[in-house]
């Protein structure tokens, strides 16, 4: 299944305003190794199959805020790997320092008012529902969707590591 082209599903909630973008990430340290995680900035952003104009297209991702695994980098050129495991070439012009991840397996996640198992439950979202993450530690992310927010185990979610720990 692509998640690219899957529409933000929040169950309980209807959908909000839309999401404003981050600065790019060629405003980032470009000096920074693989692999790192970025989000994709327009509503589309296309893939190639090598690292230049020339290289065909391979995939158009039209989900602005993915989150993409950075894998390798040469010049103005990230290659990116999606929440499926495909990868692909894209300008880094197209990418976002913005935290996001991506709901995953088959169940809705659920989104809790604090970090904790026990804590009460403030929203749910669905398997593909795409969000900016902040906040992440001990195995917990605040995830916001279009202003519903809430705490979802990093277990749940496809752009951040286990371990990692954002302010």
């Amino acid at each position: 299944m692509r998640i690219a082209g899957i529409a933000l599903i929040i169950i309980t909630t209807a959908a909000a305003a839309a999401i404003s973008s981050a600065a790019p990430a060629s405003a980032q340290t470009a000096k920074q190794a693989p692999p790192y995680w970025r989000s994709i900035g327009p509503g589309r952003a296309l893939t190639r199959t090598g690292p230049a104009r020339t290289y065909p297209a391979s995939w158009v991702y039209q989900r602005r805020d993915l989150p993409v695994r950075v894998v390798a980098v040469f010049k103005e050129w990230r290659k990116v790997q999606d929440p499926d495991g495909a990868e692909g070439w894209m300008l880094m012009n197209l990418l976002r320092s913005t935290r996001t991840a991506v709901v995953r397996g088959t169940e809705p996640a659920e989104m809790r008012e604090r970090p904790e198992a026990g804590a009460p439950l403030a929203w749910r979202a669905a398997p593909g529902v795409v969000g900016r993450i902040d906040h992440c530690g001990n195995g917990w992310c605040r995830l916001d969707v279009e202003g519903k927010a809430g705490f979802v185990e990093v277990s749940d979610l496809w752009g951040v590591e286990s371990t990692e720990v954002l302010p």
